[in-house]
């Protein structure tokens, strides 16, 4: 029985072996973890299914193999399938499986569509749900594309028109998109910055010191360029009074229950309140609740807020589902889940892809305001600033403090036109400033 390097994630097509937990020769049971893998966005443990014995690994402790490959076969204790040398983590990448060989051990992935992600990118990360057979599209020159060729040329910045079809009648299809990205073939032209060598040239005498780039930094500078290349952007901001939000947040802490160790049972934290009141603007607009499907645009009755959560190396973006039905309570309880599991990296492909809107908070660095880049194919992010303590002028003449907080919102003008952007914001802005709206 072939053991398959599983698919993890739509976006992921390798992962790379950090350690196996059986040796040659061990006896093999259902659920008994084989291997640990590491992608560009997640480090999981793969059990077996079968029951058997461990009688050859293809690819060592080290080594990268691409989706789908054979790194291991499990069968009767002394039998081997083949004397293929494993590959070691200096080797070429193994091949697939070859086709005709059963794919026992992982359900083999189902050609699909991709609906863009979630994306800060998170690395911004994408998942393929079924495809409506629209058909295959003509190109200039008479060469058609079927619909899942075209959706990933976009999202991978391919020219169409440089790349030559390898299906039925010179049709492009998905595998010659894939090809094209791996080998960067087919690119729409792009100005060009300096070179690694020119680059290295102009600090030849200062010293430094290198930092090869890993999947998930590579993952992030792929999609910041295509999100800011490709996305119009624009912006609004508001300034918001969170006084009563902040009395609000301080009475329902020290209104906690104590656990058996007189520890309050949670605590919420300002960011939770934000992502309730962002859902629940998004519900209060709904038109704003969306994401751009390329000739599409996809509305949504729930709004799923992805958070921005940094890790070592870069962040993730993990997806409060149903944000907008949840209590803050609930909230909390999930972003202190998620963001635990996140620096581990333990998430699961399902709980980072997808998402109606996203939301990135730096206020706890001190930093006031900024604008974020939108994560493809969101149409908004919400990006947070710090709370201070600002004068300001009250309807008698008088001058007061009040805490305040800014509140950027970054737009695609082909979803959101700036009216409707500005009503988002403002009625994000009333949950805030005015809290219990958001409960009820």
């Amino acid at each position: 029985m072939d053991i398959l390097m599983p698919q993890l994630g739509e976006t992921v097509t390798e992962g790379k072996i950090t350690t196996w937990f059986k040796s040659v020769g061990d006896a093999v049971k259902p659920g008994d973890n084989l291997f640990e893998i590491e992608t560009d966005k997640v480090t999981m443990e793969v059990p077996a299914t079968n029951a058997g014995f461990l009688t050859e690994i293809m690819v060592l402790a080290g080594a990268v193999a691409p989706v789908g490959a054979v790194v291991a076969v499990v069968g009767e204790a002394g039998g081997n399938r083949s004397a293929a040398a494993p590959v070691a983590a200096s080797a070429p990448k193994p091949a697939a499986a070859p086709a005709g060989r059963p794919a026992v051990g992982f359900i083999a992935p189902v050609p699909t569509a991709v609906q863009k992600p979630s994306g800060p990118m998170d690395p911004f990360f994408e998942v393929r749900t079924p495809a409506r057979n629209h058909g295959p599209a003509q190109i200039a020159g008479g060469t058609y594309v079927t619909p899942l060729a075209r959706r990933l040329a976009s999202e991978s910045g391919i020219d169409l028109s440089r790349i030559k079809g390898s299906g039925p009648r010179g049709r492009i299809v998905a595998h010659d998109i894939e090809t094209a990205a791996q080998s960067g073939t087919g690119r729409a032209a792009m100005p060009a910055g300096p070179s690694a060598a020119q680059v290295i040239a102009m600090y030849r005498d200062t010293p430094y010191e290198e930092v090869p780039l890993d999947g998930m930094r590579k993952t992030i500078a792929t999609r910041l360029v295509q999100a800011k290349g490709t996305i119009p952007h624009f912006y609004l901001t508001a300034d918001i009074d969170i006084d009563n939000l902040l009395a609000m947040r301080e009475d329902a802490n020290a209104s906690a229950p104590k656990g058996a160790d007189g520890k309050p049972a949670y605590k919420l934290s300002l960011n939770d309140f934000v992502i309730k009141a962002w859902a629940a603007a998004l519900k209060r607009i709904p038109d704003a609740n969306a994401v751009w499907a390329e000739d599409r645009i996809l509305r949504f009755q729930q709004a799923d807020i992805g958070v921005a959560v940094a890790i070592e190396g870069g962040l993730l973006t993990p997806v409060i589902r149903h944000a907008d039905a949840k209590s803050v309570g609930a909230i909390a309880a999930d972003m202190r889940d998620f963001a635990e599991r996140a620096r581990e990296r333990k998430l699961k492909p399902t709980e980072y892809q997808g998402g109606s809107s996203a939301i990135s908070n730096l206020g706890m660095y001190g930093v006031r305001e900024f604008a974020a880049i939108i994560n493809p194919p969101h149409a908004t992010i919400l990006a947070v600033g710090a709370s201070r303590r600002q004068a300001v002028e009250k309807a008698d003449g008088s001058v007061g403090f009040i805490s305040q907080m800014s509140a950027t919102v970054s737009y695609d003008h082909r979803v959101i036109d700036g009216a409707l952007g500005a009503q988002l914001l403002a009625a994000f802005r009333g949950f805030m400033e005015q809290p219990v709206t958001m409960l009820v």
